[in-house]
């Protein structure tokens, strides 16, 4: 059984113990995932409504897309516990001889790389979410805004926790340029999707405080 079959408490109690697994990358990948689902049920309650017919086409695409993303980070909870699960099996490894030690280093060099692969694909994913999310909270049915920009809210947390789950292993590995690369690449994701989702947030709520929907 994955973890994404079990229900709710069964997760969470897991999640609480302590097990490594399920860890902060599974969690950001499902808060991700209902983020995603958020703005999913927007562009839903959208197709179909005579007042939104000009935008029906572009919804029903929409619609495809976030479904995807929002299946892939399903997938990205249970990835990351099978990712993360080699990683941890060689922080109990205690090599003595010199060849030990080269070979646990190489393994460990490349369990860290691969560990942080998944939040990377987090990250990536939970993205074009928010991008999506500024459509839906644009131009979807007004009665669900509030959902649109909880969506990129959401893909924001997401996407920060995922960052901390690549920088904990960056900050482990011996290899600094490629440390460096995955750190760089992470933030420039973070810095402009926060905004991103900031602006989504901001808008949504202006519009509800001075707009009768």
């Amino acid at each position: 059984m994955t973890y994404t079959d079990k229900v709710c408490t069964e997760f969470i109690a897991d999640v609480a113990s302590k097990a490594p697994v399920p860890g902060g990358g599974s969690v950001a990948a499902l808060v991700g995932a209902l983020g995603a689902a958020l703005g999913n049920m927007v562009a839903s309650l959208t197709v179909g409504k005579k007042k939104y017919a000009d935008v029906e086409e572009e919804m029903q695409e929409m619609i495809t897309e976030i479904r995807e993303i929002q299946k892939h980070l399903i997938d990205l909870v249970q990835n990351d516990i099978d990712t993360f699960e080699p990683l941890s099996r060689l922080y109990g490894v205690h090599p003595e001889t010199q060849k030990e030690k080269r070979d646990h280093e190489i393994a460990m060099e490349k369990a860290l790389y691969d560990a942080c692969m998944v939040p990377m694909d987090i990250i990536r994913e939970c993205g074009r979410a928010i991008e999506l999310s500024q459509e839906f909270a644009t131009k979807g049915n007004r009665i669900a805004v509030s959902d649109a920009a909880s969506s990129a809210v959401l893909c924001k947390a997401a996407m920060q926790a995922a960052s901390l789950n690549v920088y904990i292993n960056t900050n482990m590995m011996k290899n600094k340029k490629n440390a460096e690369k995955l750190n760089n690449r992470c933030a420039t994701f973070i810095v402009y999707y926060s905004g991103l989702a900031d602006g989504v947030f901001g808008y949504t709520a202006n519009r509800l405080m001075n707009t009768v929907l």
